[in-house]
């Protein structure tokens, strides 16, 4: 029985060795199939056992296999030429592969052998203080990624190619464009019959759509490259609104759409941020919602909340409007690349596609979120909120309105215009009253303290034909006219008390307020005169005097033909050399200057009289770039460089007179044709 049981289990004995060297063979087999180098060491760094692939660098050399010591394999790897070692000297890197085998943990680590095949060595300590090491073949990762690397350079190449044609492309175009759509304003100005009128229209049209185009497909141009650095300078978010909306304003010229901003009153209006990103968005959404309203009104109202502990605010700023509206399945199809709502409301309305998708991609860079809301027939509401630190600057008081002031009264044919004013006036403490009508203020009585606020479009009539008619019924008080040109009408020279653009600042109606002449006491009755500005007599003025710097014979010619109608001195400099010549001869009061120009260009010529004015310690002379660059980014480098303003060209008259305006000296004579007949009465 006992022999039986021994035979037995010699027999299981047996099986089990023939199991674990048929196992072990097989674990082995495995091994050596695989193509990336096996070996491990014992504790005393001596070879027990490595796969072919990993002696296979060092085929032929029979010293080397199981047996071999770690540091004689580096010995002889160095010594037969096997690892390229590069710079380093053999003991160097002999010493620094030991150091890191002796390392507790043993960090990865790419070899290079001579034949060109790159090995990566991973090395773990086992339990019992073996250690495993494997050799990985990565010679064709390593190659993937070289070309993944050159085809990144010469994509990078290719992008900084593409980028220096566009813009270049784009200063190319814009020139020629100038004179085209310039000499086509002038034309315009001109006596034309009804189909010379209809050829020109078409012209000016063509060549602002085509400038849109450029713009738009540059600007996503350089959003896709990942060009865009935002800036963080301190800027005034009211104005910025404003500013827009008069730019925006020919828009509205032949539709029967009002133009409001509800800027929060509670709201700081200076921020820290990119204003020319901001604006760029601003102008996207409001210059969007013009375009598909046909009437009725389009509001831009600002809301904020504190953040950050009170030193940043959460800007909210929605541009309502109530054109065509977009159906709830295109809601978030418009916010795509190249992408309309096509439907047979819209495709009268032209354009790249790619205003909306530039706008969100803006915000998104900026850390804010855009959303829209619409509904068809009735309008649209796009809105976006950012955060933005509150700025540096200290925030201007509003002036203060006199104390004799009586009621102000509101007669303005759009009610939200009415209620946003009406709001303003009573934070103020002013009493109001408001009108939608014209006919509604007769057969009231009113004092010469009481002042008129009067839309120049209301549904009844012209609001100069309200001041006529109240001047006519003895209404000796003030007028001031809201109209959307800034020209004094004639039929008003005697009538209103002063002209305002809208849509208007809250802290320029104020000033206007607060300079209204107290009205004089005359036998009972009060009386006050309109506060037409006051004729100073001639021989004390100038002309003003303007140095504008172009090196193009045509911009020249349509920048002289845009200002004609001006009173002032125009002075031409074709270089920058001859702008800073005639900035030292003639002290202008304004400067355009051209950025392109031969020899000295615009940038230099303008560092070079910014470095005069702070040696002599002169007065800055507000210098305003006229350029063809307009991709998106120019118009920071050029600002960096000592210039106020950035007007891209086509030169539009509409800018160029805006900026004029806001430049002109006190001791010059008017400027404006208007104003120059009411000075000399």
């Amino acid at each position: 029985m006992l022999k039986e049981e021994k035979q037995q289990a010699e027999s299981q004995l047996v099986n089990a060795n023939n199991a674990t060297i048929i196992v072990g063979r097989r674990l082995w087999d495995s091994v050596e199939a695989i193509q990336d180098g096996f070996a491990v060491f014992d504790q005393d760094n001596v070879m027990v056992a490595a796969n072919s692939a990993y002696l296979r660098p060092f085929e032929g050399l029979e010293s080397v296999g199981p047996g071999i010591t770690y540091s004689e394999l580096l010995s002889i790897a160095t010594e037969k030429g096997i690892i390229d070692i590069g710079d380093m000297s053999r003991s160097s890197w002999m010493q620094d592969m030991t150091l890191r085998w002796t390392t507790k943990g043993i960090e990865a680590r790419t070899l290079r052998l001579w034949n060109g095949t790159f090995i990566k060595l991973i090395d773990q300590r086992a339990r019992d203080g073996d250690t495993v090491s494997l050799a990985l073949n990565i010679t064709d990762t390593i190659r993937y990624e070289a070309k993944l690397k050159n085809a990144r350079s010469r994509a990078e190449a290719a992008n900084r190619a593409k980028s220096a044609f566009l813009a270049n492309m784009s200063h190319e175009i814009r020139t020629p464009m100038n004179g085209v759509v310039g000499m086509a304003d002038l034309l315009a100005d001109t006596k034309l019959d009804e189909e010379q009128r209809l050829f020109i229209d078409t012209i000016k049209s063509s060549g602002e759509a085509l400038l849109v185009l450029i713009n738009d497909v540059l600007d996503y141009s350089k959003i896709e490259a990942d060009k865009i650095k935002l800036r963080s300078d301190v800027f005034d978010l009211e104005r910025a609104i404003h500013e827009i909306a008069m730019l925006l304003q020919p828009g509205l010229q032949d539709k029967d759409v009002d133009l409001i901003i509800d800027y929060d009153l509670f709201l700081p209006t200076h921020f820290i941020g990119d204003a020319g990103r901001v604006r760029q968005v601003l102008n996207n959404l409001i210059g969007n919602a013009i375009k598909f309203t046909s009437h009725g009104h389009v509001l831009v109202r600002v809301v904020g909340l504190p953040a950050q502990d009170g030193a940043a605010q959460r800007v909210h700023i929605s541009i309502e409007d109530t054109g065509i509206g977009i159906p709830p399945d295109m809601i978030h199809h418009i916010f795509g690349e190249f992408n309309q709502v096509e439907d047979d409301r819209n495709r009268a309305f032209e354009g790249t596609g790619l205003g909306l998708a530039i706008t969100k991609k803006l915000i998104t860079l900026m850390g804010g979120e855009v959303w829209v809301d619409s509904e068809i027939g009735t309008g649209s509401s796009f809105g976006f909120h950012l955060t933005m630190p509150i700025g540096a600057k200290p925030e201007t008081s509003i002036e203060r309105v006199p104390d004799w002031l009586g009621r102000v009264v509101v007669v303005d044919g759009q009610g939200l215009n009415r209620r946003i004013i009406e709001k303003q006036l009573r934070m103020a403490g002013l009493d109001t009253e408001k009108h939608r009508l014209g006919e509604e203020v007769f057969g009231k009585a009113y004092d010469a303290s009481d002042v008129f606020l009067i839309d120049q479009r209301l549904p009844d009539m012209l609001g100069t034909g309200l001041a006529e008619k109240l001047r006519a019924d003895g209404f000796q008080g003030s007028i001031i006219l809201f109209s959307t040109t800034p020209s004094l009408p004639k039929t008003a020279k005697t009538t209103v008390s002063r002209v305002m653009q809208k849509p208007v600042r809250r802290r320029d109606l104020f000033a206007a307020l607060a300079s209204l002449k107290e009205p004089k006491t005359l036998n009972g009755p009060s009386l006050i005169q309109p506060t037409l500005p006051e004729p100073i007599a001639p021989k004390n003025l100038r002309p003003m005097r303007i140095l504008a710097a172009e090196d193009n014979k045509t911009n020249r010619l349509v920048f002289s033909k845009l200002i004609k109608s001006l009173n002032v001195e125009l002075i031409f400099a074709t270089n920058g050399r001859e702008a800073i010549d005639a900035y030292k001869a003639e002290k202008p009061d304004l400067i355009f200057m051209d950025i392109s120009m031969p020899g000295i260009d615009g940038l230099e010529a303008t560092r070079i009289i910014r470095q005069i004015e702070q040696d002599k310690a002169i007065e800055r002379t507000t210098i305003v770039a006229l350029t063809a660059h307009a991709m998106a980014g120019d118009d920071h480098s050029i600002l960096a460089s000592g210039l106020d303003y950035h007007l891209t060209k086509p030169f539009r008259k509409d800018e160029i007179f805006a900026r004029i305006a806001e430049e002109i000296p006190e001791q010059c004579l008017p400027v404006f044709p208007e104003l120059v007949k009411v000075a000399q009465g």
